[in-house]
């Protein structure tokens, strides 16, 4: 469904995306993951043709993006991060109105309409102006303005920022429905949780370069140490860190902020007792522990050396 190969983008002497390449299945749901700024707003508009990509190619059913812009901004629908929608008019008018711009007739723009409107569960809001919604209800008729022309490729660029947790699991929810009926869709986030809910496959970008991909059992077997121990610390003890690092079984020891001190080891719980004593004998205060199970979150600290919303 999508091919993009090693695509750039520099904006003066900085570049924001270095050598991203990917692919995506027709029917595959598949996540961009990484932290404000990474660079995943940038690589979605390249895809989208919103901006030019410096080097490279993005390719959709085979179309170049640079070459038939037009052709393949008909197989897209695109949920952007801000809400594009008129404020003044009424959610069926904006969806009407959308629907026209992507070239549907009256007749089936007012069909879809009222189907969109059920599916994001707001047909009893259809004459209400925009203005008068919600954030969740806004961002659901964003959805639903993507959707009017029935693409078969669906680009979500954060689309649950800053909304109530009712709305933003309705829009997990219809995401994950959209996919079980066969589109292909794109997610990019910065909410772990997201994700891990809706997608086949992660990408991990970070400063512009995807640094991980794959299934996320497959990103999650390449873990040093599997899972994590976390010490919640009341001092640092540099000697205690230097300690737990020669404990067999221990793969990595990281020091954190807010006195926190990860673990990453193989086999959490039997070398638990092991990793309490080796910290206490060497000076440290231990105020909570807590074992994490290996997931991306783990990962990419590991991998970046930041979390996920640093």
């Amino acid at each position: 469904m999508l091919k993009v190969i090693d695509i750039k983008k520099r904006y003066g002497k900085k570049e924001v995306v270095k050598n991203v390449s990917f692919t995506i299945e027709k029917g595959e749901s598949f996540g961009l993951l990484g932290p404000n700024g990474a660079g995943k707003s940038t690589t979605i508009s390249m895809i989208c043709g919103l901006i030019p990509y410096d080097q490279g190619e993005v390719l959709v059913s085979d179309l170049s993006v640079k070459k038939s812009p037009m052709l393949i901004k008909e197989k897209i629908g695109v949920v952007p991060q801000e809400i594009a929608l008129y404020p003044t008019m009424s959610a069926k008018d904006n969806l009407l109105f959308w629907g026209a711009m992507y070239g549907l007739s009256r007749s089936k723009a007012k069909k879809r309409v009222e189907e969109v409107l059920e599916f994001v569960g707001l047909q009893d809001r259809a004459k209400d102006r925009i203005e008068t919604f919600s954030g969740g209800m806004k961002r659901r008729i964003n959805i639903g303005a993507a959707l009017m022309h029935e693409p078969e490729l669906l680009i979500m660029d954060e689309p649950t920022v800053g909304i109530d947790p009712q709305s933003r699991n309705h829009i997990l929810e219809t995401v994950k429905k959209l996919n079980e009926k066969g589109m292909t869709i794109i997610y990019t986030s910065h909410y772990m949780e997201e994700v891990e809910f809706l997608c086949n496959r992660v990408g991990i970008i970070d400063h512009g370069e995807v640094i991980a991909i794959g299934t996320q059992t497959e990103l999650c077997s390449r873990l040093v140490g599997g899972s994590c121990v976390q010490l919640t610390v009341e001092n640092e003890s540099f000697q205690a860190i230097s300690s737990l690092k020669e404990l067999e079984n221990v793969k990595e020891v990281v020091k954190k902020e807010s006195n926190m001190i990860e673990v990453f080891v193989q086999q959490p719980h039997e070398t638990l007792g092991a990793i309490m004593t080796t910290a206490v004998n060497n000076g440290m205060k231990i105020g909570a522990v807590e074992i994490k199970e290996p997931n991306l979150e783990t990962l990419f600290l590991q991998l970046t050396g930041r979390s996920l919303r640093d």
